[in-house]
Formats: structure tokens, C-alpha cells, sequence
């Protein structure tokens, strides 16, 4: 019953192809300030490839505006207090822009997996973690695209109140097909 109400009121998202893969890059960032809940931590670097897919479900105006559904999987390196591990992100979310990838507003949520969960005084409790991405893409020159993501990483306090979070600022290169 909740299914049909919900169907009737929502928008309907068009089907378009089957999911594809819109662009693959690399990605460098660091935390701008402390994590969260430390003053004087440890100061990150996160180092990743991103693969980045256009799901079935999207919305577009005939003048190539509307929304998009998207997954983002990136795997590299996470670096801090003389340690580095291994970290993975698997992100579904949204796109509001152009159809053809000119500009995009971006949104995300999803899991981490790292291999290394206490860097220095930073503990993040166990390798499962939470991700949440909002970013913006753009088109560079033909195929190149650049963009720029928030990323936040934390895991809900699932592993106990003295975990702590991590906010990161990322720049991205990509290579749009």
C-alpha cells in the first residue's frame, strides 16, 4: 500500500540505458583542519582511482538539464602518522545537471572499507566505515574533466563512542567517455 501511494506521488524517473561508465580519474586531497572530535591530530592524505557509472535512472529536459542516478567506486591510499593503508568507497547517489556531463552537482552516500584503522591518536574503531560525497564536475577540454569532492568518513559511533570521523577535500582529473 505504501509502495503504490508512494509511486503514485512521485516523479516518474525515466529508464535510459543500462549502466555505463561515464569516467575514470584520480583523485588527492587532505583534511583542511583537525578530525573531527581531535585538536592536533593527525593530518590525512587520501590518494585514490575513481570509476565513475551513469545507473539506468535519469530525468532530462529536453535542453539536457535534470537528474541522474550515479555510483562512484574509488580504491587507493590513505596516509597519516607515518602509517598508510588501503581505502575503497562504494557510493551511490545523484547528479543534478547536464546530460552530457558539462557540469554536474553531485551527491553521495555509501561505505569505506580500510585496512588500517588507527592512524596515530586517530582511531577509526573498525575497517567498515560510512562515506558521504557532495561534489561538482566539470568539463575541462574534450574528454578531461576536473572536479571537487567533500568527503566525509565515520562509522555512526557503530564501534563505540571514542571513534572518531574524518572530513576530506579531494581534487579529481578525469577522463570522460
Amino acid at each position: 500500500m505504501v509502495w503504490l501511494a508512494v509511486g503514485a506521488l512521485a516523479p516518474a524517473l525515466g529508464h535510459s540505458e543500462d549502466t555505463r561508465l561515464l569516467s575514470v580519474g584520480v583523485r588527492a586531497g587532505f583534511t583542511g583542519d583537525a578530525p573531527i572530535g581531535e585538536q592536533g591530530g593527525p593530518y590525512f592524505r587520501q590518494y585514490d582511482a575513481v570509476a565513475y557509472l551513469a545507473l539506468p535512472w535519469e530525468s532530462y529536459s529536453d535542453s539536457g538539464w535534470g537528474i541522474g542516478t550515479r555510483f562512484l567506486i574509488s580504491a587507493g591510499a590513505l596516509d597519516a602518522a607515518d602509517e598508510t593503508g588501503f581505502i575503497s568507497t562504494f557510493v551511490p547517489g545523484i547528479s543534478l545537471g547536464r546530460k552530457d556531463g558539462l557540469i554536474s552537482l553531485e551527491a553521495g552516500g555509501g561505505i569505506a572499507l580500510l585496512s588500517e584503522t588507527k592512524f596515530g591518536t586517530q582511531d577509526f574503531g573498525g575497517p567498515f566505515q560510512f562515506v558521504w560525497n557532495l561534489g561538482a564536475r566539470i568539463a575541462l577540454y574534450g574528454p578531461l574533466g576536473a572536479g571537487y569532492w567533500y568527503q566525509h568518513i565515520s562509522d555512526a559511533t557503530i564501534y563505540g563512542s571514542s571513534s572518531r570521523g574524518l572530513d576530506l577535500h579531494l581534487v579529481e582529473l578525469s577522463y570522460r567517455y
